[in-house]
């Protein structure tokens, strides 16, 4: 394509005419919308869903199909909900969960990213571990609660050390798949010059491997969510309030209401966080280039 700097007839200021692909380009950019419309634009479509479920869930309620004292309207849990922000207990279980799921997962990292990348160098440990860390990641979180307890009591130790087998299975794989879709080619320019050992891998590899591996943290996020969520309904330590515990004990006094409110805050504090991965993943592949960001 070729650029046409030739001044236009009908501009009297001598400005170029833009054509091929420049013209391309300069598009893109004016079709950029501002930061407000890429908001709303994100933002609208939730609002959406969760009006549909709130209808829905209005009308389920309005049909009679459970008594209220068991399927309570939202108006009633919203108000339980607006009651629950205002005091300090729920803050409190909301720090102590948070807490326990980032020093949870970022042990996880650590031991999954350290798994991955030694599982990654090795064709035998690949062959022989490969397959086992694909069966601990679809072990149920749930099923290791009897050895944990039988392990550290109950304890917040039993807590971590499920969060720790839920998440770091998925963050190795995340590594793994990162390393197997580098391509061949990238490897023989990086050795050819230069890169060797760990510099061919900080270089080369880990940088064009940093898509799947964001992928394999967002996932196992999730898996540690899920399961420190179940630790801490069958786990509970005095004097130490925490979200899944306070599910445990309005569900033991048929408090529908406020369960479904803790649900609700859950569930708001996971949205939240993938909302930040998502973030994450869309800034590695605008630097990376595999997104278009018109």
């Amino acid at each position: 394509m070729a650029v046409d700097t030739r001044p236009s007839p009908n501009n009297s200021s001598g400005d170029s005419t833009i054509t091929g692909l420049d013209a391309l380009e300069l598009a893109g950019r004016r079709q950029r919308r501002s930061l407000g419309q890429r908001s709303w634009a994100a933002t609208w479509p939730k609002l959406v869903a969760v009006a549909i479920v709130l209808l829905a869930w209005q009308l389920v309620f309005w049909s009679g199909w459970k008594d209220e004292w068991v399927l309570p309207p939202p108006s009633e849990v919203g108000a339980e909900l607006w009651r629950m922000v205002q005091t300090q207990h729920l803050w409190h279980a909301i720090a102590t969960t948070l807490r326990r799921g980032i020093f949870g997962f970022a042990v996880a990292v650590v031991i999954g990213g350290a798994i991955g990348i030694v599982v990654s160098r090795s064709r035998v440990l690949r062959a022989g571990i490969g397959s086992m860390i694909t069966g601990l990641q679809t072990m149920p979180s749930i099923a290791w609660f009897p050895l944990a307890i039988v392990l550290f009591q109950l304890t917040e130790s039993a807590i971590f050390f499920v969060i720790v087998l839920g998440a770091a299975p998925s963050i190795a794989n995340g590594v793994l798949a990162g390393v197997d879709y580098v391509p061949p080619l990238l490897l023989r320019a990086g050795r050819n010059i230069g890169a060797r050992g760990v510099n061919l891998y900080r270089f080369v590899i880990a940088p064009a491997a940093l898509p799947a591996i964001v992928a394999g943290l967002k996932q196992g996020w999730a898996f540690s969510w899920r399961s420190l969520m179940a630790g801490e309904i069958l786990v509970a330590i005095a004097n130490r309030p925490a979200l899944g515990t306070q599910l445990e004990i309005l569900r033991g006094l048929n408090d529908s209401a406020g369960v479904i409110a803790v649900m609700v805050v859950i569930f708001i504090i996971g949205v939240g966080v993938d909302a930040a991965f998502t973030r994450a993943d869309r800034m590695v592949r605008e630097r990376w280039g595999v997104l278009d960001t018109a």
